[in-house]
This record gives C-alpha cells, structure tokens and sequence, in this order.
C-alpha cells in the first residue's frame, strides 16, 4: 500500500508584505490551533524579518523554514533560528500534535485512538 504525500507548507508569514498564510488543506483545524499557529508564525517573522514557514517534510514532521530577500542586510539568521528553537520548545505539544493530525488526516496512518497503531507499533 503507497502512503500518501505528507509534504507541503503548513503556513507562513512574511514580514515584507505583513501577510499571513494558512494552507486551505488545513481550514478544518480548530479556531484556535489556527490562531496560534497564526500568532506563532507573525511574531517569529516580525522578530526576524523576512519569510518564515511552517512546512511538513516528507515523513511528515514539521519543519521552520526561515529566508530572508537578497538584500536584507538586517535579517539576522542566527537570531532567527534561536527563536525557531525556544518557538519550537515552547510549542512542542501543538506541532507534535500537528504531526500526528497530518499523519492521521493524510496518510491514513491509524493511531491508538483511531483504532491502529498501540505503543507505535501497528497492528497485524
């Protein structure tokens, strides 16, 4: 059986045109995982400057990507990334959540409480 694609961007936020994205593969999420994801993605990218996503690689874990236009001299990557690191500390639950809905919801991987998978083994 061929699992499905988990790639894709989650969400994002530029600094350089003040915008916020939300893939609509994810519009079904609870009002309020969008608005800290929301929240999350704005400040990181404020902070920072330049373009920050939230992408999920191809086993489905959540990646930060952060980028910066060629000609900003102020984007400082390594301050950058030190925030990534305390965001991604501080929100651990919620991305492993995030994880675990997009191997659920998109490569129909069954879990303990769907009826699948106990102590990460599945089932035969």
């Amino acid at each position: 059986m061929e699992e499905a694609k988990t790639e894709g961007v989650l969400c994002g936020a530029n600094a350089y045109t003040k915008k916020y994205y939300l893939n609509p593969a994810f519009f079904r999420l609870p009002e309020q995982v969008r608005r800290e994801l929301q929240i999350l993605c704005v400040t990181i990218a404020e902070e920072s400057g330049g373009i920050l996503t939230l992408e999920y690689d191809s086993e489905g874990h959540l990646q930060f990507k952060a980028q910066a236009d060629d000609g900003d001299y102020l984007f400082d990557e390594i301050a950058s990334g030190m925030k990534i690191a305390r965001a991604r500390y501080a929100h651990r639950e919620l991305l492993e959540a995030l994880e675990l809905y997009c191997r659920v919801m998109h490569s129909g991987e069954k879990t303990e409480k769907t009826g699948g998978e106990e102590d990460g083994k599945k089932r035969k």
